[in-house]
């Protein structure tokens, strides 16, 4: 820990990043950079968790609080394919009005009516659903599973050191419960992202401390196909509007720094959504081998008035200019085949 935070304070930012590059250069040899086309849909933003860095939240009986029909996300989901989206990643709220037994009804319509891979229910939903229909977390991942769940994205992360939790999202699943919650969700076969959302009042040594916490759970179950980063986007948020907004040289940092801990994982992705096209593109030569998504609709980042829109076209063109050939995959890394219609999506 000690070396590692030595590396992450006083290393040249230029050396952080040489070292970065070489690890994804001994991952990814033949030099291509990754993206997927997908949706984020957000099932409902009715929400019990109050985080104190989340703008897109609604409390129950709040006037703007939603939830979807199954109708809707149908037609989400169509609008997506028609885009060559090849997934959706479906996440909501800790919505206490919604029974179990529509998430698996919501499962199985969308696996009859419109065949998509889902990426959703975070392990802090997972958690919740675990808590509120007082089942097993495991008995919760196998029955969305047998639903038609695919895989399961790493919201809810942030940092995975209990003292930041109890004060950023004291109601959330706690560090040590998100990660078992990952390792269950391994087990059962599935694969998953992980995530690292900073900037929300920890130290330098608790970054650190989270990705460890995460490459040890991968030594175990190999089940992380990717590990993405970024930083509080505090605007409108409840209780962090006073933070300040990241730096793109911390958000370099970070990004190297996690090359370097997770050797294990395979693939590191850029943030643009958050950090904008350049920094993002920069972050290509500081250990990511992803560019993320084209992320058709995106709702939780943009609550907070952060929002960047871009087309296919604008990110093969940003791959190929740093120096990589682009490709399209899907979300087990899996390249798709290069002759895709290219994707523009509105502002």
């Amino acid at each position: 820990m000690r070396d590692l935070l030595d590396l992450y304070t006083h290393a040249p930012l230029l050396e952080l990043g040489q070292e970065a590059d070489r690890i994804r250069a001994a991952k990814h040899p033949h030099g291509v950079v990754t993206y997927i086309v997908d949706r984020n849909i957000n099932y409902t933003n009715v929400c019990v968790a109050d985080c104190g860095f989340c703008a897109f939240y609604r409390r129950p009986k709040h006037g703007e609080g939603y939830t979807l029909s199954f109708e809707q996300i149908g037609e989400k989901i169509e609008e997506t394919k028609a885009l060559g989206g090849v997934q959706i990643l479906i996440q909501g709220g800790h919505n206490p009005y919604i029974p179990f037994e529509w998430y698996l009804d919501l499962m199985r319509y969308i696996k009859q009516h419109h065949p998509i891979h889902i990426h959703g229910f975070s392990p802090s939903e997972v958690d919740f659903f675990s808590t509120r229909f007082r089942m097993e977390a495991r008995d919760v991942i196998r029955e969305l599973k047998a639903a038609g769940l695919d895989s399961i994205p790493g919201g809810g992360g942030e940092i995975l050191v209990q003292r930041v939790r109890d004060i950023a999202a004291p109601k959330k699943a706690g560090a040590d419960r998100w990660l078992e919650i990952m390792e269950l969700a391994h087990n059962e076969g599935m694969k998953t992202s992980v995530t690292m959302m900073y900037g929300i009042g920890e130290t330098l040594a608790e970054r650190i401390e989270h990705l460890q916490r995460v490459r040890d759970l991968q030594a175990r179950t190999g089940g992380f196909t990717a590990f993405i980063t970024w930083p509080l986007q505090p605007e409108n948020t409840p209780a962090m509007s006073h933070m300040p907004k990241t730096d793109a040289t911390t958000y370099l940092r970070t990004v190297a720094m996690s090359r370097i801990v997770l050797d294990n994982v395979p693939n590191l992705q850029s943030s643009w959504v958050t950090m904008g096209m350049k920094v993002g593109q920069m972050a290509l030569s500081f250990g990511c081998n992803d560019f993320g998504s084209l992320m058709i609709e995106e709702n939780v980042v943009s609550a907070a008035n952060t929002t960047h829109r871009t087309t296919t076209d604008e990110l093969d063109r940003l791959i190929r200019d740093a120096g990589f050939t682009p490709a399209r995959r899907r979300q087990d890394y899996s390249l798709l085949t290069p002759d895709a219609e290219p994707v523009t999506v509105a502002a």
